[in-house]
């Protein structure tokens, strides 16, 4: 569901318990949408607060969850941090059933003099925005400057005076009262579903709470309104109304184990088809609910031209794969031309110069049977057996070569497929330069120009530790995988690899010393976890000592052979990644 007014009132009054009064330490800006206030706290910590105006993940809550920054601070968080850095938030409130919240904080400027900012978060679809406001009331500057040819209605602009959005023309049903409510129903006179006429009434009613108000007070989630007895339906329907802005629940709805909603409070009308759990806080919930989802849409955005290359590369290879093997097929009938030539060769006295086919006796056929042989008529006899016994050559040499390319172009196969892997799993901008840069040295892509940048340094192998305490590495990506195997794993460390998938290293640091069967099955999950596997059942895992472990002279990065291996089967369960990443 979207994040609804009432959802965001709940959220908001959670905020205040701990939000004012904290100092603003550090800003960033990870992401193009998304702004990340480092707070201190006496009473609550430290503690990060995530603003994203991201089209299709808005919301505002507290994170634990690491974000990577750009090499370069974008100017919008320069702003800010110029503004705000070093500030005190006296409060947080919600624009009255909107969308949007305003944090005001008080800070100093360069003369020490200290003013009150407003900054706003307009939590909107595809309009939502984060607005700097200065002590008049007028804009500072925003996330997304919205000038008069994008909207009419309300322009967001530097030195215009902030507006609130405009309003939908919709009741706060805080406000609603039981006589009024009866009169509207009473007033329908056309066939309307009771959700929809719900949510086009009231301000902060979602579909989903339009559904559920429909569904407590009639039994269906999608009544025609006209159809109900309307007069007896007022009173449960206000109750149901006023419950709502009491008692507030953190609730996650799950399908199958898959998180597929949530809301305030719990939800009744998908009873026996989704389960419930709740959350601590709306900020837990919030962080659950989207932090792997709106990391995997950044980074299908960021990847998208470069999956694209790859999938086009990859796409060729097979084709030039399919062409080949067809034409080492057609190799394997050389030994027939070799025949044909013979039997030429032998019936040279019974052809005559521009002769078209012959007729004669196949000697290599048991039978001794009649056959023809298609002669070019211009060429002489001598030049026919020829040209047969040159065409079964040609074969001969075509098998080698045919089978030395294949067998190239299976590597080169082999070897994109694991990138593009890879770069399904990468989690951070660096990750992604990582995998470019190595298809770049690979040939595969082209060395653009681009202005001097500052130099990032190339992302380091996942680090996580077992129940035992036992450190286990495990690669981002093929070159990550090959310096983690080949030079910063001891011989006598422990290597591990999903059998026959594309997937990463991993490495426990054992140094020789004998790893518990608790740990080998967690490096296991975790190599099954960061591979083609993930999905799978009883995966089998390869382990041996690195020592086992060599890398053929000129194999494409990431890719070894190994010996002397036991198999493990496992099952990669999430939760135990989470912890071991946590412990």
């Amino acid at each position: 569901m979207p994040l609804d007014a009432i959802f965001l009132s709940a959220l908001t009054a959670e905020l205040n318990e701990t939000l004012p009064g904290s100092r603003i330490d550090k800003i960033q800006q990870p992401e193009r949408d998304s702004v990340l206030l480092q707070l201190r706290s006496p009473g609550a910590g430290n503690r990060k607060l995530l603003l994203s105006a991201s089209s299709n993940h808005p919301r505002l809550h507290y994170t634990q969850g690491r974000y990577e920054n750009p090499a370069q601070p974008p100017m919008f968080c320069m702003l800010l941090r110029k503004h705000l850095a070093g500030g005190r938030i006296l409060w947080l409130r919600q624009l009255p059933m909107e969308r949007a919240v305003e944090l005001c904080v008080e800070s100093a400027d360069e003369l020490g003099v200290l003013s009150e900012k407003h900054l706003y978060l307009e939590l909107m679809g595809r309009n939502s925005n984060l607005i700097l406001v200065g002590p008049d009331g007028r804009i500072i500057d925003s996330l997304r400057r919205v000038d008069l040819e994008m909207s009419e209605k309300r322009q967001v602009l530097p030195g215009l005076f902030y507006r609130d959005p405009p309003a939908q023309g919709k009741l706060d049903l805080r406000e609603e009262t039981a006589s009024a409510l009866e009169t509207a129903l009473l007033a329908v006179d056309h066939p309307t579903a009771l959700d929809r006429w719900l949510t086009d009434r009231y301000a902060g009613v979602s579909p989903l709470i339009g559904r559920e108000l429909a569904w407590l007070t009639t039994g269906s989630s999608d009544p025609d309104l006209t159809a109900l007895d309307r007069r007896a339906l007022a009173a449960p329907l206000h109750r149901a109304l006023c419950s709502l802005t009491e008692g507030f629940v953190p609730t996650r709805l799950l399908l199958a184990g898959e998180r597929k909603d949530f809301s305030f409070r719990p939800i009744r009308q998908y009873e026996g088809y989704m389960e419930q759990d709740k959350f601590p806080s709306f900020s837990e919930l919030l962080e659950d609910f989207y932090s792997g989802r709106a990391q995997t849409e950044r980074m299908r955005a960021k990847t998208q031209s470069l999956h694209k290359a790859l999938s086009n590369q990859l796409s060729r290879v097979r084709r030039k794969l399919v062409n080949q093997e067809k034409e080492l097929e057609a190799t394997f009938d050389r030994e027939r031309l070799r025949r044909l030539g013979d039997i030429v060769t032998a019936n040279l006295y019974q052809i005559q110069r521009g002769q078209a086919r012959l007729s004669a006796v196949d000697f290599y056929d048991p039978e001794m049977k009649q056959i023809e042989i298609p002669l070019n008529v211009t060429l002489s006899p001598q030049q026919n057996a020829a040209k047969y016994y040159k065409e079964y050559n040609k074969a001969k040499h075509a098998e080698k070569f045919l089978t030395e390319q294949i067998a190239l172009g299976k590597t080169e196969e082999n070897y994109l497929a694991s990138v593009l892997e890879a770069l399904s799993r990468a989690e951070t901008e660096r990750d992604v330069n990582d995998i470019r840069t190595e298809l770049t040295e690979g040939g595969y892509l082209r060395q653009t120009e681009r202005k001097k940048q500052m130099k990032v340094p190339p992302s380091k192998p996942m680090e996580f530790r077992s129940s035992d305490g036992f450190q286990i590495l495990v690669g981002r990506n093929n070159r990550q995988n090959d310096l983690l195997t080949t030079r910063l794993a001891y011989k006598t460390d422990l290597w591990l690899h999903v059998q026959k998938a594309h997937g990463s290293h991993v490495i426990i640091a054992c140094a020789g010393a004998q790893v518990p069967d608790r740990t080998v099955t967690e490096a296991a999950e975790l190599a099954v976890w960061y591979s083609q596997a993930r999905q799978g059942h009883n995966v089998p895992v390869d382990l041996c000592p690195v020592r086992q472990v060599k890398k053929p002279a000129g194999a494409k990065p990431g890719m070894v052979v190994y010996e002397n291996y036991r198999t493990v089967y496992v099952t990669a369960r999430e939760e135990l990644i989470r912890r071991l990443s946590e412990i």
